[in-house]
């Protein structure tokens, strides 16, 4: 078994309360085909769960087999620069095939992004923290995306909504019985 390292922190991207008792991790690749088949999947999953649900997202760009993975990634984290990551990270999901270098830039225009701020993209200025990111995967086993993490743990079981659904609130429930 996988343990998450390092534990979930301030400087993690989140949504959902942060002391929540169900933390989900997922270590993805906005080019993965298969991170975008479970994009959704994940959507069910926080909306079935709410408040019981922290929902992190950690980069682990496949860069030999998705080249334009790491661009990406970094605007992601251009875009949280101005409080936008989470609508940067549904975009790049729900627009797949389109991110290659100008498509990325169309993205940050439709979000309000300035020409200067993409420009950091292509500079690379953000590649530290997507590499930070992909090491702590390396460190937590991860070898593939999706990885997926919940409480710490490494996850390997079905990724669908539905059977993600029934295991978190088995467990929300076993912790209820033991508090």
């Amino acid at each position: 078994m996988s343990l998450l390292k390092p534990d979930v922190g301030p400087a993690d991207h989140a949504q959902g309360p942060r002391d929540a008792p169900l933390v989900l991790v997922e270590y993805g690749d906005f080019q993965c085909p298969y991170c975008g088949e479970q994009y959704p999947e994940i959507k069910a999953v926080q909306a079935a769960m709410g408040d019981d649900l922290c929902f992190v997202f950690r980069h682990f760009p496949l860069a030999e087999a998705h080249p334009h993975a790491v661009h990406a990634a970094e605007l992601t984290e251009a875009a949280d620069t101005v409080g936008k990551f989470w609508e940067m990270h549904d975009r790049l999901y729900e627009h797949q095939s389109e991110l290659d270098d100008r498509s990325l830039a169309g993205h940050a225009r439709a979000l309000g992004l300035d020409e200067a701020l993409f420009q950091t993209v292509l500079d690379e200025e953000y590649e530290g923290r997507v590499r930070h990111d992909f090491l702590t995967g390396v460190r937590s086993g991860v070898n593939g995306t999706p990885s997926l993490f919940i409480n710490g743990e490494r996850y390997d079981g079905p990724r669908d909504a539905g059977s993600l659904i029934e295991l978190l609130k088995a467990m929300r429930e076993l912790q209820l019985q033991g508090s």
